[in-house]
């Protein structure tokens, strides 16, 4: 059978390789919609008996299709001997970044104190890069109105759909199904993740702990909306980026329909109990009233503030639950005498998550302090769990890159993410579509004080190719304001 999957997927991977060389646009499409199906479909593959290297080879489509974008866009500049927009600051700190990650993962680890194998940093330097690549893709593509329409819809229609899909799930599909589907040994056995919620027994590990909502106690989980990211903060990621990067959709003539899906998808949000996710918004909302300078954004960015604490209350009486296992609540007995003080209950100040989240920022914050040189790449994060090096930093994306690249590389990781929302900051001063992609990029910035974001491949595609793409035109002809008035 590994003959026979391995040329279907040859096939398909070399006509959307065709697709992306044509109009390297495409491979916005193709991440936007691909990205958000990714872990379903890899998880399904599992499940059917395609492992190893070859499902490992199949999940790598994704940064193919971006290797041939940026040639395409590469051989473009060459024969035209200009690049496609005009260098600037944010430019000189990408490549910059990208050359500090290439440095560190050159520079042996017992020079840094790391212990990271060759394996760790391959990992490391792909999760560091993909962002650069993605947003140097967004900088050659020029994307007019009519471009950005579809686009704009793909991405909405995308969330809806994911948000769709989700809610089904939480209310028909039991969890018992879920912990025998082939999720668990996917990201176990595959992906190397040593992952300790529902389903967890002596000889196997379990679903991703935020699976599910753990109230404390014995009493049943709740269920939180993971669908076809298998996660419910990947999928939060999503409805964020979507409800709030498309904005210029919602204000055209046929805005109903675009409201119809943005209810869909903030549905999908509250359904993921990402109380972070959802605060985000209202700090793309903050952003956007800043820009536009009307109220009415300052207001929805209130209510959404008391949404996000009323619904912390509301969802546990009205979410759908779940049964821990006998196995489950062994682990969960001895985790709570691991960590008396902490609670479950999802507005209290020790809280389990928040507390989990604050500790490990301190902890990050502490670690560059005291060894501002950096341990290395591979020593932080996903990559450090999915390959059990010991972890010098995780949650928060800039304690990770100072603990992994030095104090000089979290620096730089921060003032490119400044840079870049000054000039999505800047073109949306007059323009809708890249008003709404600031508000999605700060509030992005925003989640990644306490989590990696850039994990989710999802948002470093897609997110950082948006961004760079709708940043502030440097040549006349790239402006989307047009003599008729804005996109």
């Amino acid at each position: 059978m590994t003959v026979v999957e391995l040329a279907v997927y040859a096939l398909l991977l070399a006509v959307a390789a065709v697709a992306v060389w044509r109009r390297p646009i495409v491979a916005l499409y193709l991440f936007v919609v691909g990205l958000a199906l990714h872990n379903a479909v890899m998880a399904t593959l599992y499940a059917a008996g395609v492992h190893g290297a070859t499902l490992t080879a199949i999940a790598a489509w994704k940064e193919i299709l971006l290797l041939v974008a940026l040639t395409r866009v590469a051989r473009d500049a060459l024969r035209e001997g200009k690049l496609p927009f005009r260098w600037g600051v944010a430019d000189w700190l990408a490549v910059a970044f990208a050359a500090l990650v290439v440095v560190y993962a050159l520079i042996p680890q017992s020079a840094l104190g790391g212990l990271a194998d060759h394996h760790a940093v391959a990992l490391a330097a792909k999760h560091d890069l993909v962002p650069v690549g993605a947003y140097f893709l967004g900088r050659s593509l020029v994307l007019d109105r009519a471009a950005l329409r579809p686009l704009g819809w793909a991405l909405l229609g995308t969330a809806a759909f994911v948000a769709v899909l989700g809610l089904i799930d939480v209310y028909a599909v039991p969890i018992g199904w879920w912990r025998t589907n082939g999720v668990v040994d996917y990201f176990h056995k595959q992906l190397g993740y040593d992952y300790h919620g529902t389903g967890v027994n002596p000889r196997a590990a379990g679903l991703p702990e935020n699976f599910v909502y753990n109230v404390g106690g014995d009493k049943p989980f709740l269920r939180r909306l993971v669908s076809t990211f298998l996660s419910p903060l990947a999928s939060s990621y999503l409805m964020v980026v979507a409800l709030l990067g498309t904005a210029a959709i919602l204000r055209r003539r046929r805005a109903p329909a675009g409201i119809a899906l943005a209810v869909v998808a903030a549905a999908g949000l509250l359904w993921t109990f990402s109380r972070s996710s959802i605060l985000a918004v209202a700090v793309g909302l903050v952003v956007l009233a800043a820009l536009r300078r009307r109220p009415q954004e300052l207001i929805a960015a209130a209510a959404v503030v008391a949404v996000a604490f009323g619904w912390a209350h509301l969802f546990p009486k009205i979410a759908p639950t779940g049964n821990w296992t006998k196995a489950d609540l062994v682990y969960q007995h001895s985790l709570a005498a691991q960590h008396p003080s902490s609670s479950n209950a999802p507005t209290a100040a020790n809280e389990a998550s928040l507390h989990e989240h604050w500790q490990s920022l301190k902890d990050g914050i502490r670690t560059v302090i005291h060894h501002p040189q950096g341990y290395g790449l591979g020593n932080v994060g996903q990559t450090a769990s999915r390959t059990g090096t010991p972890l010098k930093a995780g949650e928060s994306n800039y304690t990770e890159f100072g603990v992994e690249l030095g104090l000089v590389g979290a620096l730089l990781w921060i003032a490119w993410g400044l840079a870049l929302l000054v000039g999505l900051l800047r073109a949306g001063v007059h323009e809708r579509w890249p008003a709404g992609m600031a508000a999605a990029f700060a509030a992005i910035l925003a989640l990644a004080i306490q989590t990696d974001v850039i994990g989710d491949p999802w948002v470093a595609y897609v997110m950082w190719a948006m961004a760079g793409a709708l940043a502030i035109r440097t040549r006349p002809k790239e402006r989307l304001v047009e003599a008729r008035g804005p996109a």
